[in-house]
């Protein structure tokens, strides 16, 4: 995922980054960028607690997340538990995931799927709803012990309406709804292939957004 800002929060954040990995001097505060291992395992951690308290208080809270991997122990437990106190969480995670989904009183409002198609997936992108904000955010992380502490892995939140909705739709929605390239984690820690509902063709997230890129090509060109 490129993503191309002037926004002076994000950009000299970005610029305090470099001098950190150039010189290794100690990392001032930022205003925008969340840094690991500075601090951004602990925001996620923050982030999916918030929603678990406005789950635990009648309101509605979600949780979508598209990463490669999922290991972090830490995370895991924290997403657990917001399950537990009513937080809707759908996970798209395309490798390794360590988070036991759908079992029965302990994470059954966790569904977890991954994406195997023709391109490998790599984006990461972090959506919390806490019934009074929404957060997402764009990261380099998966949500591995050694991503969180281990690495400079960096995640910034997208403010732009306009912006904030086409990730939304191309990189979280279209893949909640794949049925050709989608796999379901189950309680006993296989997938399972899944499978349109009966009358209705196969979505591809995929192949909508090659075609949607293409059109847009065809238009330019013409």
């Amino acid at each position: 995922m490129s993503y191309l800002s002037a926004d002076p929060a994000i950009t000299q954040d970005v610029e305090y980054v470099f001098y950190h990995l150039a010189s290794q001097s100690r990392m001032p505060a930022l205003r925008s960028l969340l840094v690991a291992p500075h601090g951004l395992h602990r925001t996620l951690l923050s982030c999916i607690a918030a929603t678990g308290a406005a789950a635990a208080a009648g309101k509605p809270a979600r949780i979508v997340a598209k990463m490669n991997a999922l290991t972090d122990e830490g995370l895991i437990r924290a997403l657990i538990e917001a399950g537990q106190q009513g937080v809707q969480i759908d996970l798209i995670v395309r490798g390794a995931c360590m988070l036991p989904a759908q079992l029965p009183g302990l994470t059954d409002h966790i569904r977890i799927r991954s994406i195997v198609g023709r391109f490998l997936e790599h984006s990461r992108v972090f959506y919390f709803s806490d019934g009074q904000d929404d957060k997402l955010y764009l990261s380099s992380a998966d949500w591995m012990n050694r991503n969180m502490f281990g690495r400079i892995e960096l995640a910034w939140p997208v403010t732009d309406a306009a912006i904030r909705q086409r990730l939304m739709d191309e990189c979280l929605v279209a893949y909640l709804y794949d049925s050709r390239d989608a796999w379901q984690l189950t309680q006993d820690g296989s997938y399972v292939r899944t499978a349109p509902a009966a009358g209705q063709r196969k979505l591809s997230a995929q192949s909508a957004l090659m075609a949607r890129y293409t059109a847009v090509k065809r238009v330019r060109d013409s």
